[in-house]
């Protein structure tokens, strides 16, 4: 198996990796929760009731009051489909594309509705774009730090906010990052607590069944092991090709990652190397140049905070 075939969402552009991650329904479900949070068991928003003309139309403008990388101008469409209601519903046109550097002051998007409907809608878009874009940003600030001439690529983890995953991992993507495995469903991470009560000596032979069986009984984006030592990693190394396709140093220092480099070319070169635990935008051009294949970052996602984004409404003469 060559190394490139584990990274299939890889080769998706942006619009076909948002429809493969939001396919399942679960973005439009959280949609429906932001709003029903919002609106209440009744759909209504008491303070537009009583300050809004009911005819009033409005255009309004998405604008970034801070620097960055877009991300969620894709979740338009459906998000006011979600929040439309009698008080009509909402058109969006983007002026931009996701995974664009933006600066302060730019246009993302124009909104034209009804003006309850643009004010029922807005914070709910709000949130989910400034924290996409938050998401999009952070990941290309890890991004830049990789050498250009390093085989490196960023991943996501699965670190994400409940209910956010497929929309925050979309944002690593805009963010020119790439997506890890999804959930527990599509791809066998084998970690330290699935490993522990395993011997060395032990773990090729267990490595080497438990591949067969997983490949035989799912359609599996990947097959990775966690290994935390050489010995470990040299064991890995040895299983039968073709049925690890990467295996993860966690926690390894530069040395040691040299070191598992130099041995994975010589016993597996076709097992892509990941290297995961502490990267900090400090150490991660010195990851990339160690020679592995993979760095992932759980802060991608967990630790990004909300790009500042405003809607300015402007009325519309009947």
């Amino acid at each position: 198996m060559t190394r490139a075939r584990h990274d299939v969402l890889a080769s998706l552009d942006l619009p076909e990796l948002y429809r493969e991650l939001t396919g399942d329904g679960l973005a439009v479900r959280l949609f429906e929760l932001a709003r029903d949070e919002d609106l209440g068991p009744e759909g209504l928003d008491v303070t537009s009731s009583v300050t809004l003309d009911a005819g009033s139309s409005c255009e309004a403008l998405l604008r970034a009051r801070e620097g960055g990388i877009v991300s969620g101008l894709a979740c338009l469409p459906e998000l006011t489909g979600v929040f439309a209601s009698d008080a009509g519903r909402v058109t969006s046109e983007p002026r931009c594309n996701d995974g664009e550097t933006i600066t302060p002051g730019q246009t993302l998007a124009l909104l034209r509705g009804p003006t309850r409907a643009v004010v029922r809608l807005e914070r709910t878009m709000l949130n989910l774009i400034s924290r996409m874009s938050g998401v999009a940003t952070r990941t290309g600030e890890f991004a830049s730090r990789i050498p250009d001439r390093s085989a490196a690529r960023l991943y996501d983890t699965r670190k994400t906010t409940p209910g956010w995953r497929g929309l925050e991992k979309y944002a690593v993507r805009c963010g020119g990052g790439a997506s890890h495995r999804i959930g527990l469903y599509d791809a066998v991470l084998l970690k330290d607590n699935h490993l522990a009560s395993l011997p060395v000596s032990e773990l090729r032979a267990r490595l080497e069944d438990g591949a067969r069986r997983a490949r035989s009984a799912h359609e599996l984006r990947f097959f990775e092991v966690e290994v935390d030592s050489l010995a470990q990693l040299d064991a890995v190394l040895g299983v039968e090709p073709g049925l690890v396709d990467v295996v993860m140093l966690d926690n390894f220092t530069l040395e040691d990652l040299k070191r598992g480099v130099a041995l994975r070319d010589e016993l597996a070169p076709g097992v892509a190397l990941e290297a995961s635990g502490g990267v900090t935008l400090e150490t991660i051009g010195a990851i990339a140049r160690t020679g592995v294949e993979r760095i992932s970052v759980g802060s991608l996602t967990h630790h990004a905070v909300s790009l500042d984004l405003g809607l300015d409404i402007e009325p519309v003469a009947s």
